[in-house]
């Protein structure tokens, strides 16, 4: 994760006495390719051309000519859109800790002192141990029920955030230990007929496809750090990156002339903030 997302909230409902069998399927047209877990449940993957918008920071009316929008779980998919939901899942959402210490206490990462670990860069945010069987088992009960929202709703596909949890925790997590809660969230996204994104994580190179079983990628600054080529050689154009105002310190018709980058790029403003802001950035090649 590199943008700060503090106005989102995932709601945490309790797994125990949610019925999922009442939420409906997202339907589709056409299935994904993904090789590992993968679900009868017909899913749309990432189209491979249009215009994406990033709008975790809340939920506006796309721009004209915008064809894909994600949005965070607890909102409506953008009508007549390519609708991608924005779930966390490998770390709380803030104002959502209570929740998870409450109701999950053994899926939260703790220190050799028993406390909470955050994110060093987010700080309310905390890790979620991933390390063991057990522990994945509750966060996927606990995510699954965001992921029948997203489908019930509408969406087509699901994007998990921080897949690269296990580099901020300091070797209290490993990348096995991620990618097997990844490899859950993915199935879990199929079964709900919904297509699953990989984010971030360039080092993954083509066995977040092949291993994984992700469809596609939302990568944030690939060209900023000149990572592009990682995903694109490995989904191909089912990729969306999202460059950052505050950083990307070029004019954006360089980012776009630049052969290297994904055909849908844009850039946002770091806060992703609604149009009425005036720190409002939108932009597309």
């Amino acid at each position: 994760m590199r943008v700060r997302t503090g106005t989102l909230t995932v709601a945490m409902a309790v797994v125990a006495g949610v019925g999922l069998s009442g939420c409906a399927v997202a339907s589709g047209s056409g299935s994904g390719s993904g090789p590992v877990g993968a679900s009868s449940a017909a899913r749309t993957n990432l189209p491979t051309s249009g215009i994406p918008d990033y709008q975790l920071g809340g939920a506006y009316a796309p721009p004209a000519g915008v064809t894909i929008v994600e949005r965070d779980s607890t909102e409506r998919p953008a009508s007549g859109t390519y609708s991608i939901c924005y779930v966390n899942g490998f770390q709380t959402q803030p104002g959502a800790a209570g929740a998870w210490l409450d109701d999950h206490p053994s899926a939260v990462l703790r220190d050799d002192d028993g406390k909470p670990v955050s994110d060093p860069g987010w700080p309310d945010e905390m890790l979620l141990d991933t390390s063991t069987a057990s522990a994945r088992a509750q966060i996927v009960a606990v995510l699954t029920v965001s992921v029948a929202r997203c489908a019930a709703r509408g969406f087509e596909a699901v994007e998990f955030d921080n897949l690269d949890s296990w580099t901020r925790s300091d070797g209290a997590l490993t990348r096995a230990d991620n990618l097997a809660l990844a490899r859950s969230l993915v199935d879990a996204g199929h079964d709900h007929g919904l297509a699953v994104g990989q984010k971030n994580t360039p080092q993954l190179g083509v066995s977040g496809r092949k291993s994984t079983g992700f469809d596609f990628v939302v990568a944030e600054e690939c060209v900023e750090y000149r990572e592009c080529s990682a995903y694109t050689k490995a989904y191909g154009e089912h990729v969306i990156d999202i460059e950052y105002s505050d950083t990307i310190g070029r004019p954006w018709s360089s980012v776009c002339a630049d052969d290297d980058r994904p055909a849908m790029t844009i850039l946002r403003d770091r806060e992703l903030v609604t149009p009425s802001d005036d720190d409002h950035v939108f932009e597309h090649c």
